[in-house]
């Protein structure tokens, strides 16, 4: 949906009599939500709807805006996206005055995430900007949380029912109607944003031209109109795997693993507090029986292009071999057919096909930029009970039936198409409908000065069981752990910044990791070992808990090690090694309690320049240890409560508190 910079431009010419919705995303949530936003308004006949990116839109235009809805994610530790960053400073400028944007209305969704401290951070700034530069806010500001049993649509759709009700208020003519967009008597199609070319046998490139696993990936992914939005890494690193160790016991109901990879040929370049993104391989027997549902010929090739960017080469002949690709290959590289449920909107747009066809009713949201001419099998007429079913579940009365088949059973794509076998849909409506395979980020576990061509990573295997007792298990994590060491194929893998900065060697370190989240901190105490050949290093206190000692206490022997003589984690360099084991003994015991136990010690590492680093799960943990580390400040300090969470805002400030945690 969202229009390329010069239809942008074109488009903020005419912004008077428009709805305007700006998106910052880092994932993809926020864009799906911000199309939702604009397929509702032009649902409910708003006469002109722009969904934009905030970095394909000039800032300095927001004054001759009349309606703008923002829907915004927070990354990090309250961090704006990417491609809100420019937008955001632009709204800091100091000459724009308390009327720069009077005459505008706003409104603002946040997408986030409750176990976060800084829940939909960068959401709420944005709305106290706006206001603050004379805005008008037309609704509350809305609060997606992926905590929530609905994902951030427990939150939008009240939102947005508040967001047109209060819009049709202010301007009956221009802007959606709440009737319209709920009128059970339209049945119009909209036209695929994706276009599909097919090659006849003669056209198809030699073997030895697509023989490079590189080009193969970078091809595919650069082709998909899903993943010109994630992936921006450029092409692989390619390694290969060498170790894959079990790092919990065999009796353990948690499956830890260790594995090392690394480039053969040369060194990889990356920092401590840097994340691994991996590329994780779909099981064959699940594409190929993806490819026969659909009725796909997976030895054809193909290039697949956005309608947008189909305009821009109209007419002109595709230059290069490498802009086909075989269809099983685009399916398997670029299409999570098999791990990730699919989205809500595959369900609206499944019934609407349905009755589009029977020229019967739609029930609930038109999918009109998403659904292009459908095909459905010739027996279809007998599967009116489909029909029934996927009717209920796009409508407002099916939403707790469909999370429960969906979302909490964790179907995938390849089990409801099997689910709801009239159904036929062309490949362009599959393509975009289907969520695309996106990278894996794992933070890496080993330091560059350690390993110069290694990359090593702390995974934990991922399985949980459904409501209806079906063990699920999670895609890269159970592939990677199926991998034999030296004798599969390689990987694709990319560097990522992390969100912990590597310390400076003079800086003393108070870590906190429980679990897997004393990955990023093995990278930090083997890089502070090898520092300590060279130059003299500062202390480091590491925190690190699980269930027991016998059964998965991560890597016992490398920081116990470190905590002998010498070691950068002995008392005698002035640091400590602090392990809880919250099931060991009849009360449970948490990191956050050995914080408080050794209060002096990270008190006194504090007034000395620490940098503290909490890495690990997102649900208790970091407000926990929060409060942990408030309590020492307090005890220690002397200061009530309210100036301690003060003294732990200003480290953060300059770069001395540092958070990275995950679902």
């Amino acid at each position: 949906m969202a229009p390329s910079a010069a239809e942008a431009d074109s488009a903020a010419a005419s912004s008077s009599g428009r709805l305007l919705v700006l998106y910052a995303s880092q994932t993809g949530n926020a864009m799906d939500a911000a199309e939702r936003v604009g397929r509702e308004a032009e649902r409910g006949g708003c006469p002109a709807v722009d969904v934009l990116s905030m970095d394909g839109f000039d800032p300095s235009r927001l004054p001759s805006e009349r309606f703008v809805v923002f829907v915004v994610s927070t990354t990090g530790q309250g961090d704006p996206p990417d491609s809100m960053k420019g937008f955001w400073r632009y709204l800091l400028r100091k000459d724009l005055g308390a009327q720069w944007l009077e005459g505008v209305r706003h409104a603002v969704f946040g997408l986030g995430d409750s176990g976060y401290l800084k829940y939909n951070f960068a959401a709420k700034k944005l709305d106290r900007r706006l206001s603050h530069l004379g805005a008008e806010r037309v609704v509350e500001i809305g609060l997606g949380d992926d905590q929530h049993p609905s994902g951030y649509e427990g939150a939008l759709d009240p939102w947005l029912l508040s967001l047109w009700k209060s819009l049709n208020e202010t301007n009956q003519s221009l802007l959606p109607r709440v009737s319209d967009i709920n009128d059970p008597n339209l049945s119009t199609l909209g036209d695929p944003k994706v276009h599909v070319i097919y090659y006849s046998s003669n056209e198809v490139p030699q073997d030895s031209i697509l023989s490079d696993p590189n080009k193969i990936i970078n091809s595919a992914r650069t082709m998909s109109p899903a993943l010109q939005f994630h992936d921006d890494g450029g092409p692989p690193y390619m390694l290969q795997m060498v170790a894959n160790q079990r790092l919990t016991e065999e009796g353990s109901d948690r499956d830890v693993r260790h594995f090392e990879l690394e480039d053969p040929s040369s060194a990889i370049s990356y920092k401590t507090g840097d994340a691994l993104e991996i590329l994780p391989s779909q099981n064959p027997s699940a594409v190929d029986a993806f490819i026969e549902r659909c009725n796909l010929d997976p030895d054809c090739y193909v290039t697949i292009r956005g309608k947008s960017e189909d305009k821009i080469s109209k007419g002109s002949a595709v230059s290069s071999l490498m802009d086909r690709i075989k269809m099983k290959t685009f399916v398997a590289l670029t299409m999570d057919i098999a791990s990730a449920s699919p989205r809500r909107y595959f369900f609206e747009a499944g019934a609407n096909i349905l009755n589009a066809l029977f020229h019967e009713p739609l029930f609930y949201f038109l999918m009109s930029h998403f659904i292009s001419v459908c095909l459905v099998m010739s027996f279809f007429a007998t599967a009116e009970h489909e029909k029934e079913k996927l009717q209920y579940f796009a409508s407002p009365e099916g939403r707790d039936d469909l999370y429960q088949y969906n979302q909490k059973e964790s179907r995938t794509v390849l089990e409801v198409l099997e689910d709801f076998l009239s159904v036929q849909m062309p490949f362009e409506w599959l393509v975009q409908l289907t969520p695309p395979l996106k990278k894996r980020a794992f933070s890496i576990s080993s330091s560059p000065l350690a390993h110069p061509n290694q990359i090593h990573l702390t995974v934990s295997i991922v399985s949980w069981l459904t409501p209806f007792k079906r063990t699920r298990h999670g895609l890269c994590s159970t592939w990677l752990a199926g991998l034999n060491p030296r004798k599969d194929n390689l990987i694709p893998c990319w560097i990522r910044q992390g969100s912990l900065p590597p310390p400076h060697p003079s800086v003393p370190l108070v870590l906190i990791g429980p679990g897997t989240g004393c990955a990023p901190f093995r990278a930090f105490v083997e890089e502070r070992a090898a520092q300590t050949v060279a130059e003299p290093t500062a202390p480091v206190l590491f925190f690190f808990g699980c269930r027991n000692e016998d059964n998965d206490f991560l890597y016992k022997d490398f920081w116990l090690t470190h905590a002998q003589d010498e070691g950068v984690l002995s008392s005698k360099k002035g640091g400590g090694l602090f392990v809880a084991f919250s099931r060991d003994q009849p009360q449970k015991v948490y990191v956050q309690h050995k914080i408080m136990e050794q209060s002096a010690r990270v008190w006194n590492l504090l007034l000395s320049g620490a940098a503290v680093y909490i890495a690990g799960s997102s649900t208790k943990m970091p407000a926990d240890v929060t409060a942990a580390l408030e309590e020492v400040i307090c005890k220690e300090h002397g200061v009530k409560k309210e100036d301690a969470s003060k003294w732990l805002r200003d480290l953060e400030r300059v770069g001395r508190f540092n958070i990275e945690t995950w679902s």
